[in-house]
């Protein structure tokens, strides 16, 4: 009797993990199905993406829009032709641009304005927390922003896309509880051996805050390379365009872009599916590339930047 009781016993613990029964075979199977059409609807269009946009002409007019394998190989005309120093090409660099030139600004501006609120004590601490807070909870509209712009001589100009965000209350409220968390003794005693403020900021703040910084920056580059309406309000020249424009205006709206948009002249241009699926490819890699790099920082940064102070 006590060896078939010991032996439900040891099936029922079996069956119980961390005091929680063990999901059967059948919920097990529906989980994995269920998980496995979720990566497929994920994925599927991503590939249909980058098929389209390395298959051949031929198969591209043939299929007569998204090519999910290219049978006939791989062909890179189409990359080749935005690449070729027309508007596409233009539109790359104005991008890159506003996203190295504002993301380097923003991190230096939230980061100097976060460390001198941590500083407790220094002059106009708790009146400039206060407005940083206030800018957080009130946004100032549409209207008396563009006319602020407007005001500066900022139109068509890409530091219009640049200046009004370069400033993020959140950034900064992140940044200064991080700052504030850290050891007074390794800053006191910085003090002590003649250590200016400017130091300390250099030489301990921002090292000691490194995944802070690159999580921050990720943040900024993100948002600046995705800049879409502060540049559809603010540029009026197709010259100053960035990437994310031309995206609407030849992929979402649909308008075809010709050898003389191009740079191509009188060259064969690609089909336009190709070309449009091309330009979606370079809106996303840059980022995908940068991510799986900063990803292992987001919870040791934003995570306790947000709890610490």
């Amino acid at each position: 009797m006590s060896r078939v009781k010991s032996v439900a016993t040891g099936k029922s613990r079996r069956a119980m993990v961390g005091g929680m029964p063990m999901p059967g075979l059948t919920e097990r199977v529906a989980k994995a199905v269920f998980l496995a059409i979720i990566c497929a609807v994920v994925v599927l269009p991503f590939i249909g993406v980058v098929s389209t946009s390395l298959a051949p002409a031929e198969e591209v007019t043939k299929a007569g829009g998204f090519v999910m394998f290219p049978a006939q190989g791989i062909d890179l005309s189409a990359y080749r032709s935005i690449f070729a120093g027309g508007t596409v090409t233009q539109a790359l660099l104005v991008s890159g641009f506003i996203t190295v030139v504002g993301t380097t600004i923003a991190l230096f501006l939230t980061c100097t304005l976060g460390w001198a609120l941590s500083r407790r004590g220094s002059v106009g601490n708790r009146p400039l927390l206060l407005v940083v807070l206030v800018s957080l909870l009130f946004n100032p509209g549409l209207i008396p922003t563009y006319l602020v712009v407007q005001q500066f001589g900022l139109l068509d100009s890409v530091w219009a896309v640049i200046v009004p965000v370069c400033v993020s209350a959140f950034n900064v409220i992140v940044v200064r509880a991080y700052f504030v968390g850290l050891p007074d003794a390794v800053i006191d005693s910085a003090r002590i051996d003649g250590a200016s403020e400017w130091k300390l900021f250099w030489h301990i703040g921002l090292p000691l805050s490194k995944a802070l910084v690159a999580v921050i920056g990720l943040f900024y580059g993100v948002g600046y390379w995705n800049s879409f309406f502060s540049a559809l309000l603010y540029l009026n020249d197709s010259s100053q365009w960035p990437l994310q424009l031309v995206l609407r205006t030849y992929v979402v709206n649909g308008v075809e872009l010709g050898g003389q948009e191009l740079g191509l002249g009188s060259e064969t241009v690609p089909p336009q599916t190709s070309i449009q699926m091309a330009i979606l490819m370079i809106s996303i890699v840059p980022v995908l590339c940068v991510y799986p790099f900063i990803q292992r920082h987001f919870a040791k940064g934003v995570l306790t930047g947000a709890v610490k102070g």
